[in-house]
């Protein structure tokens, strides 16, 4: 598949609450997937993707917690908040609303 097409801000599939990952079932596909979620983030320079941003409704999504810094990639399947401490407030952008920043605060 490769590098795949953003969705972007509008789009039906970014409207929807995205479904669990059947990760046995989903198993075979994931390594590919992936594979080309990284090369389609990398490509327009981001430093996170999830899956419906690329059309596909499931809770997926991947990650470059140290973008500045040798890169560490994460990979989110399922993800649930379970607790949150402490506060940080960072610009962010997304690659759904191109050119759009903001200051968000996360825990």
């Amino acid at each position: 598949m490769g590098i795949q097409r953003i969705c972007k801000h509008g789009e039906s599939v970014l409207k929807k609450v995205s479904e669990p990952v059947d990760f046995p079932a989903f198993k075979p596909k994931l390594k590919g997937l992936l594979k080309d979620m990284w090369a389609t983030m990398r490509a327009a320079r981001g430093v996170g993707l999830a899956a419906p941003q690329i059309g596909l409704n499931i809770r997926l999504a991947v990650i470059d917690v140290r973008p500045d810094e040798k890169p560490q990639p994460l990979v989110l399947i399922n993800p649930e908040i379970i607790s949150r401490e402490g506060v940080l407030e960072e610009e962010e952008g997304c690659l759904s609303i191109p050119g759009l920043y903001a200051k968000v605060k996360r825990y």
